[in-house]
């Protein structure tokens, strides 16, 4: 596996870069409050402007992984009609509809409901990660490439060599974007996010879990990666 390439920081530049104008930013609130994806027009007339002005922005929201497109039927004279949302991909910058935390605590409630467990989270969670490491497996490392998607997803990670392993590193996570949820299913959240690393080391093929700690631990909220 080639990994001489670093990853992360143009692509966070390139986020910054788009979202500091401010039309661009405004065009991204709305994107991320919206529960459905929005048309060109829909977005134009809720921000007062002229559907040529947001075409370019949306553009190159598009190019950078921000927002994704949909094509399907006629929009305006005849053209077909685009329809953009958040990519999935997209850092996460805490503008989720409020939908999407409110289908968090529901689906967490049903689980709890079904008596699920801390391992079937677990299991859940791993898919996920498999997922999200995919795209990444061309990164210098397996820390580099985790601590990258920790930060895309708010959990700021930080990185200590408190380990006695010397190959061993430690990531705290300074943040918990699942903290309320966690609070209230303590297991199950743990579970996914324990699950969500395991899955992405292990795709990423030269690295392992040594110790999860969950909120419950003596010190908690932190994971010890090491090198194979």
């Amino acid at each position: 596996m080639d990994r001489d390439a670093p990853i992360g920081g143009p692509v966070e530049l390139d986020v910054l870069k788009v979202l500091g104008d401010n039309t661009r930013y405004a065009i991204y609130l709305e994107l991320a409050r919206s529960p459905r994806p929005l048309a060109t027009a829909d977005i134009a007339a809720t921000l007062d402007l002229h559907a040529n002005t947001v075409r370019p922005h949306l553009d190159r929201m598009r190019e950078i992984g921000l927002v994704d497109v949909q094509v399907g039927g006629r929009g305006d004279v005849g053209r077909p009609q685009h329809r953009y949302s958040i990519s999935p991909d997209a850092p996460a910058l805490g503008l989720e509809p409020p939908t999407i935390p409110m289908l968090a605590r529901m689906v967490l409630d049903l689980a709890a409901r079904l008596s699920a467990n801390a391992d079937d989270a677990e299991a859940v969670g791993r898919s996920e990660g498999v997922r999200r490491a995919a795209p990444l497996e061309q990164a210098p490392s397996t820390l580099e490439a985790l601590v990258y998607d920790l930060e895309r997803l708010g959990f700021d990670p930080l990185v200590s060599n408190e380990s006695a392993d010397p190959e061993a590193a430690v990531v705290a996570f300074t943040n918990c974007p699942f903290a309320d949820m966690a609070d209230q299913h303590p297991g199950l959240v743990c579970g996914l996010h324990r699950g969500l690393i395991a899955g992405f080391v292990a795709e990423m093929g030269d690295a392992e879990v040594n110790e999860f700690c969950t909120l419950s631990s003596r010190t908690p909220c932190r994971v010890t990666v090491s090198s194979r």
